[in-house]
């Protein structure tokens, strides 16, 4: 153990310890009860590790770092399966874009379906209508499990899957350009495992909870039903869950070809090429992992895992810094750190306060949206990722700070 850590510790009456790197950041009541919750359940290895960025969740806090012995709570892992990030460095810089941003915006919007209409049904702006050819590529890596899955599980058959590759969707998922420290232009987004993911979350999510009422289980909150090693629902669960994250992980790569695409067709930028430098992880996951001297099952609800040296985004606001970062590798975190800035307010509470005018203000120099549709997302509902970051200075380094130009919002 460190002499001077920089983390906060929690201990309830019943269960493991919470370590909290919140030193600087707000940690809710409601969300530090919602921790101590998952905390009391009796196959914590060691301690719950909360990252900066912490705040309310469905079921388990998101920005919570859970290891697991011989179980799984699948409404911690959640329904945007595999959610993450991912960022390229391109050859082009600052002097290379031009004045105003709007084309490169507007191509960007519509090389990626984006949103929703319709009510997610036929004619949906945020799926495809055709197929594109490398979509159906891609699709066929990912088809023959797929198929597996509803052959075991018909129900999970109800859901958009190869329309929603390749797309973006709602909320907080987004796609930027961004300029570096040094004026270098980088492509990020974030999005996950779309309607499939979604659907797989939900359906376990509900096996969980049936079998704690079939064996008359007692929980703090029925959002932390679990699945236990060893039962047939656990192992389906582990193979849809491994199946969801690498839909997430293709859908962000061919995104990323689509928007660098755009740019390539631009007559507004000039040629350019990408460099080695690039990386794309998940922040809604779980994996089997090795930690103090156990195999561990380890969910991240809302963190990146942040391994030594290995690379991780953790992206701020519409209208503030990201960061690429180097993870330390530090133990009591699991190897963990902060998805982002974390909210620090309800999307009905910024809709309550913000208006657009304030929304205008928080991203002037950005070229997005600046309607009321989405005040949910202004920067004002963020935390600090200023603060953030230096509660987490023990978890990573920055390898690059990014401003962005251009943001597209689902």
């Amino acid at each position: 153990m460190r002499k001077n850590p920089t983390y906060e510790t929690y201990q309830g009456l019943t269960g493991a310890p919470v370590k909290a790197w919140t030193r600087g950041v707000a940690f809710d009541e409601k969300a530090q009860k919602q921790v101590q919750n998952v905390a009391s359940l009796p196959f914590i290895h060691g301690w719950v590790a909360i990252m900066p960025d912490v705040h309310w969740g469905m079921g388990a806090t998101i920005g919570s770092v859970i290891p697991t012995i011989e179980a799984i709570i699948p409404a911690a892992v959640g329904v945007d399966i595999g959610c993450g990030m991912m960022a390229v460095q391109t050859t082009l810089t600052a002097s290379d874009l031009p004045d105003n941003l709007a084309n490169v915006r507007d191509d960007i919007e519509r090389a990626v379906p984006h949103g929703r209409s319709s009510g997610g049904r036929n004619g949906d702006c945020g799926a495809w209508g055709t197929i594109p050819n490398r979509v159906s590529r891609k699709w066929s890596t990912l088809s023959d499990r797929y198929e597996a899955l509803i052959e075991a599980h018909p129900k999970l058959a109800r859901a958009n899957s190869v329309n929603h590759l390749g797309t973006l969707g709602t909320g907080n998922h987004f796609i930027e350009v961004c300029l570096d420290e040094g004026d270098r232009v980088w492509v990020m987004l974030h999005s996950g495992s779309r309607g499939i993911g979604n659907r797989i979350g939900t359906y376990f999510i509900e096996k969980a909870k049936n079998e704690m009422m079939r064996l008359n289980k007692r929980l703090p909150d029925i959002n932390l039903s679990y699945l236990r090693e060893g039962t047939e629902h656990f192992e389906h669960y582990v193979n849809a869950v491994d199946w969801a994250q690498d839909f997430a992980r293709s859908n962000r790569v061919i995104m990323m070809d689509s928007v660098l695409a755009s740019m390539h067709r631009s007559k507004a930028l000039p040629g350019f090429q990408t460099t080695r430098l690039g990386v794309n992880c998940h922040h809604n996951y779980v994996k089997r992992e090795h930690h103090f001297d156990k195999d561990v099952w380890v969910t991240r609800k809302g963190a990146v895992r942040a391994g030594l040296g290995e690379l991780g985004i953790i992206p701020g606001s519409m209208g503030s810094r990201s960061y690429i970062v180097r993870g330390k590798g530090n133990p009591e975190s699991f190897h963990s750190c902060s998805h982002g800035a974390g909210r620090v307010m309800s999307r009905t509470e910024a809709k309550k306060r913000f208006t657009v005018e304030d929304h205008e203000r928080a991203t002037e120099g950005v070229e997005c949206r600046k309607d009321k549709n989405v005040i949910d997302e202004t920067p004002g509902a963020y935390k600090d990722i200023d603060a953030v970051m230096a509660a987490q200075s023990e978890l990573v380094d920055v390898v690059h700070t990014l401003r962005q130009v251009v943001c597209v919002k689902g």
